[in-house]
C-alpha cells in the first residue's frame, strides 16, 4: 500500500502484512496514518491488502461520475476515523473495472468487508457513517 506522508508529502510503501504496525516516513521519519483515513488503492495493492492484511479491510467501490458515491465520501472518512481496528480503502471502479467485475459489484457505492482474503459482508447505497458501521458489523 502506498501511504503519502502528511508532513513532507513523500510516498511510502507499507506492506499489507504490516499495516497494523506503526509505520514511519522513510524521508522525515514522522508517523504515517495507515488507519483512520481512507486510502485509494490500485488492483495489485487491493489484492495484496485483502489477502495479507492482519486487520479487516473495508472497501468502498466507487466511481467519479456517481453522485451517491461523492455524497457518501465524507461518511467514509468519518467511518475510517471512528475505527482504528480496520483499514478503509477506496477502489475506483471506472479506472479498474476488472476488479469490480471479479468482485461482483453490480451497483455503487458498494461497501465490502474482507478478512483473510474472503468477503465477510457487503452493503450497497448511501448511508451515514454510523449506519455503515452497523450494516458492516464493525
Amino acid at each position: 500500500m502506498i501511504i503519502k506522508c502528511s508532513e513532507c508529502g513523500q510516498k511510502n510503501r507499507v506492506p499489507a502484512a504490516r499495516v497494523d504496525l506503526a509505520a514511519t516516513c522513510g524521508k522525515c521519519e514522522q508517523p504515517l496514518a495507515v488507519v483512520g483515513i481512507p486510502h485509494a488503492v490500485k488492483p495489485a495493492d487491493f489484492d495484496d491488502l485483502i489477502a495479507n492484511s492482519p486487520l479487516p479491510v473495508v472497501v468502498d467501490f466507487w466511481a467519479p461520475w456517481c453522485g451517491p458515491c461523492r455524497m457518501v465520501a465524507p461518511e467514509v472518512e468519518k467511518l475510517a476515523a471512528a475505527h482504528d481496528d480496520v483499514i478503509v480503502v477506496k477502489l475506483n471502479t471506472q479506472a479498474y473495472p476488472q476488479i469490480a467485475v471479479r468482485e461482483g459489484v453490480q451497483g455503487i457505492p458498494l461497501f465490502a468487508v474482507y478478512r483473510d482474503g474472503k468477503r465477510l459482508t457487503s452493503q450497497a447505497g448511501y448511508m451515514k457513517a454510523a449506519q455503515l458501521s452497523t450494516a458492516l458489523n464493525l
